[in-house]
């Protein structure tokens, strides 16, 4: 039985990723920041698979360090990692952007990412297998005005993602980088600070993409045959065109 393990495992497309892999025959290592959200899915998902939780904050090295270190040997074999946590803060132009944020967005999702990887990637390397899935986004693809930093670190994504194909390709690691649109999850209310109404309005008047339509289009990728590697993949909401541009019906 394979391993996989997921990021950002608490909601939105990293649980709807972690349900669907647990119905495929995966075990689960599920992360997150949230403990008691965690044990919740653990109990859900025990009825159907194997599942580990590992709680930490991936945008600090010594959390990750610590909680790789306390998985037991018989879980240490990771064949699937999904890196899938990330956030953006704020929707403000440069001159009055928060620095908090920033830091936020440039520690989980660029140097936290960077921190899981270096953890599970030796093991990869060793056994001359494994599958990386990075979640990007369209943002890498078209920056905005007000999201640079937000832009900026999805960038720096994919530059990974490119970076981690060309060291890993030789040791039978595939390495697939996912670029979502606009998916309907907690990743507005984030950035708004909690403001529902600001962020209900982004998915009003049209259809967006479900965290389940990302979670299909991962486990069409690991479970690709053996000698088909997708390396990009982006995924619009049938009425976005690019990052600005979605056709609504209000």
């Amino acid at each position: 039985m394979k391993t996989a393990l997921i990021t950002g495992a608490t909601s939105g497309i990293g649980k709807a990723t972690a349900e669907l892999l647990a119905q495929k025959g995966f075990r689960m290592i599920l992360c997150g920041r949230r403990t008691e959200v965690l044990e919740q899915i653990k109990t859900e998902l025990s009825s159907v698979t194997e599942v580990y939780t590992l709680n930490f904050d991936q945008r600090h090295l010594n959390e990750v360090e610590n909680a790789f270190a306390s998985l037991p040997d018989s879980w240490k074999n990771i064949d699937v990692l999904v890196n899938n946590a990330g956030n953006a803060h704020g929707l403000e132009p440069l001159s009055d952007g928060n620095t908090e944020d920033w830091d936020a967005m440039i520690d989980g999702n660029v140097k936290g990412l960077l921190y899981v990887s270096k953890c599970v990637i030796p093991g990869m390397k060793e056994r001359n297998s494994g599958h990386i899935v990075n979640i990007s986004s369209v943002a890498a693809r078209q920056t905005y005005v007000n999201g640079v930093v937000y832009c900026a670190s999805k960038k720096a994504v994919d530059v990974i993602s490119e970076g981690m194909r060309l060291e890993l390709t030789e040791f039978g690691i595939k390495v697939t980088n996912i670029q979502p649109g606009l998916v309907e999850t907690d990743f507005s209310k984030v950035r708004f600070k909690g403001d529902e109404e600001r962020a209900n309005a982004v998915y009003q008047g049209y259809k967006a993409l479900q965290p389940e339509d990302i979670a299909d289009a991962i486990s069409y990728c690991i479970n690709a045959p053996k000698h088909v590697a997708i390396s990009d993949l982006t995924i619009y909401p049938s009425v976005q065109s690019e990052p600005r541009t979605v056709y609504k019906n209000l």
